[in-house]
């Protein structure tokens, strides 16, 4: 089940987002941070997304698996200029390992879309590591990459830079 979280269910799902976090990181998912990366690290990052979302730049969905604990979440970025009122950014799509192959992403994805669609964002934009699992799953989605820039992140294992492919999506 996929439900959107405002501010208020992501402080209560405080723990919860810092393990899914934390447990990426661990299992290598280049999402910004290295190692060592601990829950009070991933903390910290969700308490600056739960201010995002309070100042409504930033929406957040949460994937709950078939025993109803919340295994997965993707953030909207809303927090475009002014002159990009249209366009919207997927940020940090996280699907704890215990619960991955299940679909969790795909629904994440599928909701975020739906959401961005009403709230008139038509373009959606994201990045991730070129070659990654999450590849085929946005290709899959209609996402098309529009470029990859060589050595663009290092890997949370802190090895050699790697290469970043970015994607876009107009919406219907």
């Amino acid at each position: 089940m996929i439900r959107q979280l405002d501010a208020i269910a992501m402080q209560a799902a405080l723990p919860e987002l810092a393990e899914i976090l934390r447990d990426c990181v661990a299992g290598g998912a280049s999402v910004n941070f290295l190692l060592p990366y601990t829950a009070e690290d991933a903390a910290q990052f969700w308490r600056k997304a739960i201010m995002a979302a309070t100042r409504q730049e930033l929406l957040c969905f949460g994937a709950f698996d078939a025993t109803g604990q919340l295994s997965g979440v993707v953030l909207l970025g809303l927090d475009t200029p002014p002159n990009q009122p249209h366009r919207g950014e997927v940020r940090k799509m996280l699907v704890h390992r215990r619960a991955r192959r299940q679909g969790l992403a795909r629904a994440l994805m599928l909701a975020l879309e739906a959401e961005a669609a009403r709230l008139g964002r038509r373009l959606l934009v994201l990045d991730t590591n070129q070659g990654s699992d999450a590849e085929p799953l946005y290709q899959s989605l209609g996402y098309t990459c529009f470029g990859v820039v060589p050595g663009y992140s290092i890997p949370p294992d802190g090895s050699a830079p790697t290469a970043c492919a970015f994607y876009y999506k107009f919406l219907p």
